[in-house]
């Protein structure tokens, strides 16, 4: 086991790897940032300094600090009413196609890889998970039609419990020897409906606390949003304290504050923003830690000298589990939801693999599996989640349609924005202000654009240091001339916006930059002498 310092150095190590693939995809476009995470944690599993044992990984710290606040931000992002009217479609792909899913795969490992028919049961019961996050990952740039989307999500919110119930069903079998129907049914429907319940219980309490601090004089918006992200940790852990299914309780538990938000949204405005900033900073980088974890592992395995599977094996069975799932996958849109032949593809390898499907490998090195096997486990898996990126990658360029591309989209957003800021700062420059005044307004517009260089960023920031603080008069007409600037720039996007309805996204999004940097303005406070 590695001590405490180990484990702080080691997570130091993930999120600045995982921070440098988040920069790195920004900076390369048509690469997604999951790849680039993925080679990036390669790089530090080849370092001299990272010894982690993998043994020493433990899947349920994973799944309690990554997987669960990732699958509660996606539930939040989930209508309750939609999902409560399509149960039935959702029980069909997340229970019964999951099922299959395992069956077909199962037998395939067994057959094509000759290995055991537990261990091959153990492999298809983690290959059913998929990860949504994944799936937007292969998808960026290209239109998803909403039905097949629709159903992807729903899958990938929901069919967790299945994955965990088939995979301790084949533990059990790999370590018995023999196969209890009954417990694993009767452990199904406790497991996914306590988890429901759970979810459900203990988000309303929760819910019905915050709602109540907000209401209240006690209210503080730094201690509600950190309520919020502690709700995720919270009842995941509860709930397998109870021993039902964490991973649900905290898709249930995102689908009821999805409806708070709702009904809320205004009543603390301050609180919803910064909670939703925080959300998409942790979700962007843990989606990005998970795949760093996974480069790093498959370059531990590969090192380690005590593992005698050829590589050909695992590479074997992973691809085995891949053809499996999506051949199933097809079918079943096909028949079931009578999709047609491109909607059944894109169903199909829409179900990428992501975090849950690495915790539940390697939740397999806590039982009686021999480390040969749970090597095997790891590794077929890996391969699997990486097929599941790179094939539909390839093809949805061929049958989805394309989207506005990032770049283009960027090149009408700084076209917009430049426009808007030249509007700004022509009124401004009508307007009667102190010659310092109107320079560092001037200044602070252009950077909206960042259309300003470091070199005159310095010259600034040393005025700012050197020049004594502005009087009350001057501090009264900067503020009056960012309110007029604010201003004109909306009076300009409202006019582009009944010209041109293509630009009404992008109208919506510089709209709500105004609306911060006014905000920001108008709020900002300084120590005076």
């Amino acid at each position: 086991m590695i001590d405490s310092l180990e484990i702080i150095i080691l997570l130091f190590e993930l999120v600045f790897f995982a921070v440098i693939s988040i920069i790195i995809a920004e900076m390369v476009v048509k690469v997604s940032m999951n790849y680039v995470s993925l080679i990036m944690g390669a790089v530090l599993g080849l370092l001299p300094v990272t010894t982690y044992d993998i043994r020493s990984f433990n899947p349920e710290v994973f799944m309690l600090l990554i997987v669960a606040p990732l699958l509660f931000f996606e539930g939040q992002a989930t209508f309750l009413n939609v999902v409560g009217k399509r149960v039935k479609q959702i029980f069909q792909v997340t229970v019964i196609m999951v099922l299959l899913c395992a069956i077909v795969a199962g037998f395939s490992s067994y057959a094509i890889g000759k290995i055991g028919l537990p261990l091959a049961f153990i492999l298809a019961a983690i290959s059913t998970p998929t990860d949504a996050t994944a799936t937007q990952s292969v998808t960026e740039g290209l239109k998803i039609p909403r039905r097949e989307g629709f159903f992807l999500k729903m899958e990938s919110l929901f069919n967790d419990a299945s994955g965990i119930i088939l995979l301790n069903m084949a533990v059990l079998w790999y370590i018995n020897g023999r196969i209890n129907y009954r417990e694993t049914l009767t452990d199904f429907m406790l497991s996914a409906g306590g988890g429901i319940v759970i979810g459900f219980i203990i988000a309303w309490i929760i819910v019905l606390f915050r709602q109540a601090l907000l209401r209240s004089s006690y209210n503080s918006v730094n201690a509600q949003v950190i309520i919020y992200l502690m709700t995720p940790f919270i009842i995941y852990y509860l709930a397998e304290e109870f021993h039902v299914s964490g991973i649900i309780a905290v898709v249930c538990a995102g689908l009821v504050h999805n409806a708070e938000t709702q009904r809320s949204r205004l009543a603390n405005a301050q609180m919803v923003y910064m909670g939703t900033n925080l959300v998409s900073i942790i979700t962007e980088l843990f989606n990005s830690i998970v795949f760093v974890i996974l480069g790093m592992m498959l370059v531990n395995i590969i090192k380690d000298e005590s593992i005698t599977y050829n590589s050909w094996i695992w590479i074997t069975l992973g691809a085995i589990l891949y053809l499996s799932n999506v051949i199933v996958r097809y079918i079943y849109g096909r028949i079931k939801f009578k999709m047609d032949n491109r909607a059944g593809w894109i169903f199909s390898l829409g179900g990428v693999h992501g975090a849950v499907t690495l915790s539940l490998a390697f939740t397999v090195a806590k039982t009686s599996v021999n480390s040969q096997d749970f090597s095997l486990v790891v590794m077929s898996e890996s391969i699997l989640i990486i097929l599941s990126m790179i094939v539909p990658t390839i093809i949805f360029r061929f049958i989805l349609e394309k989207d506005v591309s990032d770049e283009d989209g960027e090149k009408e957003l700084d076209e917009l924005r430049e426009e808007m800021i030249q509007q700004a700062i022509a009124t401004v420059q009508k307007m009667y202000l102190a010659k310092n005044v109107k320079q560092s307004v001037i200044f602070d517009l252009k950077s909206q654009n960042q259309n300003t260089r470091t070199r005159d960023f310095v010259k600034e920031w040393r005025n700012a240091v050197r020049h004594p603080q502005y009087t009350e008069a001057e501090k009264e007409m900067e503020r009056r001339a960012f309110i007029n600037a604010f201003y004109q720039e909306r009076q300009y996007l409202d006019m582009i916006s009944q010209k041109e309805a293509r630009y009404e996204k992008y109208v919506y999004h510089l709209y709500s930059e105004i609306l911060l940097a006014e905000s920001i303005v108008l709020n900002s406070e300084f120590v005076e002498e």
